[in-house]
């Protein structure tokens, strides 16, 4: 069954049938993984028959084309939001690691299709793809580089910083589910400072 954060990424600017398929993408690549998929798998979890299937997606690459963009949209999303919310780079970079670690927690079945099967995707959708990547570390890139800037941030590597603190959200999607002792927030908030100390951030600014 899709995780809650699953159909928020579709609210309702599908028809009713493209939306069931999507959905049932969705589980059908969770469970069995991309290649193991068939067609006829995902049409029969959405309640349709292939040939149904055809009129709405020409193939299972493009539905998890789909689900690829828009889950990476939302992220982007998340961390433009985060760069936005605040001057103050430590404010922005705890705001960033938060919502990003409880999206991909709360959202973990999305977040491991999304970030687990990039290569199986056509060549011109996996270009899209990589650039929504590009543009999310840019903008985390930009916040530490902005810490750095300020003394409050203190990294050897700007770049290779930026790619852990996504990293470290990324894989809670691997392994997050319903059981896990921590609701999604509290471990948004734990990896928000986790992050922060990561990057260097004075002590008093991570217990705030």
């Amino acid at each position: 069954m899709n995780d809650p954060a699953t159909a928020a990424l579709w609210p309702g600017e599908r028809t009713e049938a493209a939306r069931r398929l999507l959905l049932a993408a969705v589980d059908s690549f969770a469970r069995r993984g991309y290649h193991a998929t068939t067609t006829r798998d995902i049409a029969t979890a959405a309640g349709m028959s292939p040939a149904a299937l055809y009129i709405h997606y020409p193939s299972k690459a493009a539905l998890l084309a789909e689900i690829s963009r828009t889950g990476h949209r939302a992220t982007l999303d998340l961390v433009e939001q985060a760069e936005a919310s605040a001057t103050d780079p430590v404010a922005q970079m705890r705001t960033l690691a938060e919502s990003f670690t409880t999206w991909h927690a709360r959202g973990h079945t999305v977040g491991r299709i999304v970030n687990h099967e990039l290569h199986a995707l056509p060549e011109e959708d996996f270009a899209a793809v990589a650039e929504l990547r590009i543009r999310i570390e840019e903008t985390v890139l930009r916040i530490i580089a902005r810490g750095v800037a300020e003394s409050v941030f203190q990294v050897p590597d700007q770049r290779t910083a930026a790619r852990a603190v996504t990293s470290l959200g990324i894989d809670v999607s691997r392994w997050y589910t319903e059981r896990s002792s921590e609701s999604p927030e509290e471990l948004g908030r734990r990896y928000g400072q986790l992050v922060l100390r990561m990057l260097g951030a004075p002590a008093a600014a991570i217990d705030d």
